[in-house]
């Protein structure tokens, strides 16, 4: 059923004048796209089990229920209180626990303990889903205020998107700390045991370069203003470091090294006691790696992922290179189409390179760290009101991220897109591509 809806949520998003596909305009067929968001976030639920949708295994990660409340919340927040006369609130007390950071909006319940909330039932959710759905059917067939309300939508469907990717991300590390190692879903993709091409650099020349969004169509404020930057020469790696490069720098005594790292990379080290990726064990000499089909051999074809910003930085300095800035990803990604194992190949995994021209695997797979700060372009200003709140408060001891990833949804990356997170994150999946120059 998961295959069917995503399957046909691409189709729908193919369309012309979808607004993802860089449709300026309000589409007036925009409810249909927000249908088709909204149902989508159901199908990814499908395969779980009551018990799954409730756990919280730490505190960056949320439970599949609140995933689902809190994308309803939004709209029902931003669309449906000012826009719709009369509308009332499913319950008066879900703004308090589905907000998550609007300071503006008001208090909201912890973070760290969105798992010990056993109410709302999963029942209850999918009726507040229902609620808010029809209400907003309602709302764009009745509103005066088209333009705006049409913004809003497109970027609540968007914020929706994120949460899709969150909540596979989220899943699969809720799943990983059980010792039963349950399935999401059986049928999830590894690739061929192949050996990779050898890693091979592509140059580019350097000189002035715009970067930044400025097509039409939506981009989140933090991907904007497009402005000029003097590029020297670089190159760029034509593939994703695989898991067999990675575990000849694990071999060479990787994590034991601190010539390698960063101070607090290597801190971490320590701490934490890192010796491989995450979801990496040992078992019998070999290794194996948590998938969301399970627990599967490593496969030493496939991009190393759920590596974190020190770890891949780590792994570049031992390979005698480094990783490219978030200007110079963006200059190659602009000349390569976006194709790749995106969530609508329907992989769930990183695969491994396809050999699709002559840099490979920008798009999907593994988001890839970037050596870039996530600080605001020249000229950056946030959105007015609460929902400047997205991007801009985030400004600060973050890594930015570039090209997706094998759950990123459909229509929801572009070259300009700005992922960000802390360097010592790992629950997401996060590769690497080297950079020289």
């Amino acid at each position: 059923m998961t295959t069917t809806v995503l399957k046909r949520f691409k189709m729908t998003l193919a369309s012309p004048d979808a607004p993802f596909a860089g449709v300026a305009a309000p589409d007036p067929d925009l409810i249909a796209q927000y249908r088709a968001v909204r149902q989508l976030s159901e199908a990814l639920c499908q395969p779980l089990e009551i018990e799954d949708y409730g756990v919280q295994s730490m505190a960056d990660v949320s439970p599949p229920k609140w995933h689902l409340a809190h994308t309803t919340w939004f709209f029902e927040t931003f669309l449906l209180h000012p826009y719709q006369a009369g509308y009332e609130a499913f319950h008066p007390g879900y703004g308090y626990l589905f907000n998550s950071y609007y300071e503006a909006v008001g208090d909201r319940h912890p973070r760290p303990q969105r798992g010990l909330l056993s109410r709302p039932t999963v029942a209850e959710v999918y009726q507040y889903r229902a609620h808010v759905d029809q209400a907003m059917a309602q709302l764009w067939q009745q509103t005066a205020d088209r333009p705006a309300v049409a913004e809003l939508i497109t970027l609540g469907l968007h914020h929706e998107q994120q949460h899709q990717e969150l909540l596979l991300t989220d899943l699969k590390y809720n799943l990983a700390i059980n010792p039963l190692y349950p399935v999401y879903r059986p049928n999830v993709a590894q690739g061929e045991e192949a050996a990779p091409a050898p890693l091979e650099f592509v140059e580019f020349a350097g000189g002035l370069y715009t970067i930044g969004h400025q097509a039409p169509g939506f981009a989140f404020d933090n991907e904007g203003p497009a402005h000029r930057v003097y590029q020297p020469d670089f190159a760029l790696a034509q593939r994703l470091v695989t898991n067999g490069d990675y575990l000849e720098f694990i071999a060479a005594g990787g994590y034991q090294t601190a010539a390698h790292w960063l101070a607090e990379g290597w801190a971490m080290v320590q701490n934490e006691g890192w010796q491989a990726p995450l979801y990496w064990q040992k078992r019998g000499g070999d290794w194996w790696v948590f998938t969301l089909g399970g627990l599967k051999p490593v496969n030493p074809a496939e991009p190393v992922s759920h590596v974190s910003y020190f770890e891949a930085d780590a792994f570049a300095q031992w390979r005698g290179c480094r990783l490219p800035t978030e200007a110079e990803w963006e200059i190659a990604a602009a000349q390569v189409p976006i194709q790749g194992n995106l969530l609508a190949a329907d992989h769930l995994h990183p695969q491994p390179a396809l050999g699709l021209g002559p840099l490979d695997q920008l798009y999907g797979d593994t988001w890839e760290w970037t050596q870039s700060a996530y600080l605001p372009y020249p000229g950056f200003r946030p959105a007015a009101g609460a929902v400047g709140e997205y991007n801009g408060k985030f400004m600060c001891n973050q890594m930015v991220l570039r090209g997706g990833s094998c759950v990123t949804p459909p229509g929801h990356i572009r070259p300009t897109y700005r992922n960000f997170f802390p360097p010592s994150a790992r629950w997401q999946f996060s590769g690497i591509r080297l950079a020289k120059g």
